[in-house]
């Protein structure tokens, strides 16, 4: 894992950032709106950059001098009344994958719950996101909840 460093984000890192955060999009089920998916997407990374409490963590990979990736993670409250560690987003720029710098933000994250005493940590994405979940399987993570959708037709009683 050289190459590159973790660390906090900095208020300088905003905009690599918010450029960053429209690969949150890929995955998406095709029958979304894309245009409301990219608006909830910047939402959800602003809203993540606007917190800067003790739960809420926020940390960027920077690899020759760039932002290279970033994750956001949070504590949410399971439905048995654990508190979990939740990563909101997880995002790694096309030309830094592979290079151990998506694995090193989960790695931080992990750090960062350990350190608030949580025993579990969560995410989300899209079923038809697979190198994703993929990914999220290598690092240990298994399937807990599945949504599932149907399309509803105007017309269908």
């Amino acid at each position: 894992m050289s190459g590159f460093t973790v660390r906090p984000c900095l208020p300088e890192d905003r905009d690599p950032v918010l450029a960053l955060a429209q690969r949150l999009t890929e995955g998406v089920a095709p029958w979304r709106d894309p245009d409301a998916v990219a608006a909830a997407v910047l939402g959800w990374v602003t809203t993540s950059l606007e917190h800067t409490d003790d739960d809420h963590g926020t940390f960027v990979a920077v690899r020759e001098g760039h932002v290279a990736g970033f994750v956001t993670v949070t504590t949410r409250t399971h439905f048995t009344g654990q508190r979990d560690a939740y990563v909101g987003e997880l995002v790694v720029s096309p030309d830094a994958e592979r290079t151990g710098v998506g694995s090193a933000l989960v790695g931080a994250a992990e750090s960062w719950a350990r350190a608030r005493g949580l025993r579990h940590m969560t995410l989300e994405t899209g079923a038809a996101n697979l190198r994703a979940r993929a990914f999220y399987r290598a690092l240990g993570f298994t399937d807990e909840d599945v949504r599932l959708s149907k399309p509803i037709s105007a017309g269908e009683t």
